[in-house]
């Protein structure tokens, strides 16, 4: 795994929340990064971080070690925001990969990078493509794939990727298995990015609904899905278990933090 690039290393702010660090970056300052990503070539990760990650990373250190080589680790959830601000570095907004679909869409339509759908059950990706092609006139979908992130499934649809001469891929498998998958193949698909969404697939083709606005601003989200998905409930326990570890970071840590702030 490679280092957080040399150019761009240093930018932002950041806090370390139970081990793992988040970027204190918003919307428009993480679409910039990706597009020199882009420009810089190589290979780029970028993390949407919320508290099941940071549940992972406490429990498994090699997940813990995958976030750490991450290029960027953004803020996704309304828990990742209050970790932050009782360790008193309050992050100055949330970057989901939900909301990220449609804004790293319209930024690949703008720049001419050619964008990879992979993940969701099958027919999800290409409707989710139609849809954004509709949306972002003159975006370019290189290809779309339902995968599996079944190891022996990797090595061809990472030739396929390759072969579609993709710049930024979006991968919507579960929140871990997309984040290993990365550091296990992205170099072999040739995409200078790549960033995990879970489930946004789903919830652009409508296979989902996403909270109301209102709960998704109060932080109720999390309930909405519980409520259409109670099968959720026990990953739903992990929330109050990094309350209390967080509760007592706070206490028993000192909080690591860059000197950097955020540029202007």
């Amino acid at each position: 795994m490679r280092p957080f690039a040399p150019s761009l290393a240093g930018t932002f702010a950041h806090i370390h929340i139970l081990g793992v660090r988040v970027d204190d970056v918003n919307w428009a300052e993480t679409l910039e990064v990706l597009a020199r990503f882009v420009e810089m070539g190589g290979t780029h990760r970028i993390a949407t971080v919320n508290t099941e990650y940071l549940m992972a990373a406490h429990r498994d250190s090699e997940f813990a070690e995958t976030l750490r080589h991450s290029d960027l680790n953004v803020p996704d959830s309304i828990g990742v925001l209050a970790a932050a601000r009782w360790l008193g570095h309050p992050l100055r907004e949330r970057v989901t990969g939900s909301d990220g679909i449609y804004r790293v869409a319209e930024l690949c339509a703008q720049r001419g990078f050619r964008l990879f759908l992979l993940g969701a059950a099958p027919g999800v990706a290409e409707r989710v493509a139609e849809l954004l092609t509709e949306c972002y006139p003159g975006l370019t979908i290189c290809g779309t794939s339902s995968g599996s992130p079944d190891p022996a499934e990797e090595d061809a649809i990472a030739a396929h990727i390759r072969r579609s001469q993709a710049d930024v891929l979006l991968i919507a498998y579960p929140h871990l298995a997309q984040e290993k998958w990365i550091t296990r193949n992205q170099a072999k698909t040739g995409a200078a990015v790549a960033m995990g969404v879970g489930g946004a697939f789903d919830f652009v083709a409508g296979v989902q609904k996403r909270a109301p606005q209102w709960m998704q601003r109060i932080g109720l989200e999390w309930l909405y899905r519980l409520i259409l998905q109670p099968w959720r409930w026990k990953r739903m326990l992990a929330l109050p278990h990094a309350a209390w570890l967080v509760f007592w970071q706070r206490f028993r840590v000192p909080v690591r933090q860059s000197d950097r702030r955020p540029a202007e």
